[in-house]
């Protein structure tokens, strides 16, 4: 059985978790708490040296990498597709949620969401986050308008990539209500069979593992 470790707030984490539950796939879901130092503890850097989460697990080596991940967990499903160009697609909609979504959307996430004092601590980056936050937004919008999923005419991992950060970006002061295609979408990814949401835990949740948690 694969063995996640994830934080149940962070959306790299959640897309992780989201595939693996629309896949059905079993696995032990270990949180670990960035903000209070967890993913760097000796034990936990042994196991991903860069210190991020989430890190899968999977007979005793450990995988780094969100969507990276996902393309492990995918492979041969119905989140994949065996056609070359198909594939290349949902890769291409994932490196751009890496550089234009993740750095922007998901970094105005954790600091005005989840990091208690964040927005002052980064007044100066605000605007750039908004900017190009929105830009990448409407790039997702005009592919949306004539596209039900950004790959392979049906709902792939590159959606899952996709979503983990831009369902919350009304969380971290962007406005969705001129993106209409964009909500479409999401309420089309929610209705999928086995979607759960970033804040349902997973019924076999290991929280505080002695081998990963920080020294109290």
């Amino acid at each position: 059985m694969y063995k996640l470790y994830s934080m149940q707030r962070s959306g790299n984490s959640y897309k992780v978790r989201l595939a693996l539950a629309l896949l059905g796939i079993p696995y032990e879901a270990v949180e670990i708490d960035i903000l209070r130092g967890e993913s760097r503890t000796p034990e936990y850097l042994a196991k991903n040296p860069s210190g991020q989460i989430p890190l899968l697990e999977v007979d005793g080596r450990y995988l780094a990498e969100s969507n990276a991940i996902l393309w492990f967990v995918a492979d041969g499903t119905t989140l994949s597709t065996e056609q070359p160009l198909e594939r290349a697609e949902a890769l291409q909609w994932m490196f751009f949620e890496q550089h234009a979504i993740e750095p922007n959307i998901g970094a105005a996430y954790f600091w005005l969401s989840l990091v208690k004092g964040g927005r002052e601590l980064q007044t100066h980056a605000l605007d750039d986050w908004m900017e190009r936050g929105y830009a990448a937004l409407q790039v997702m919008e005009n592919h949306l308008k004539t596209h039900q999923y950004f790959a392979a005419g049906q709902l792939t991992v590159a959606d899952i990539a996709l979503y983990g950060y831009t369902h919350v970006a009304e969380r971290c002061d962007y406005d969705l209500s001129t993106f209409p295609a964009i909500r479409a979408w999401l309420r089309r990814v929610e209705a999928t069979p086995g979607f759960v949401a970033m804040d349902r835990k997973p019924d076999n949740e290991v929280a505080d593992a002695p081998s990963v948690a920080a020294s109290a």
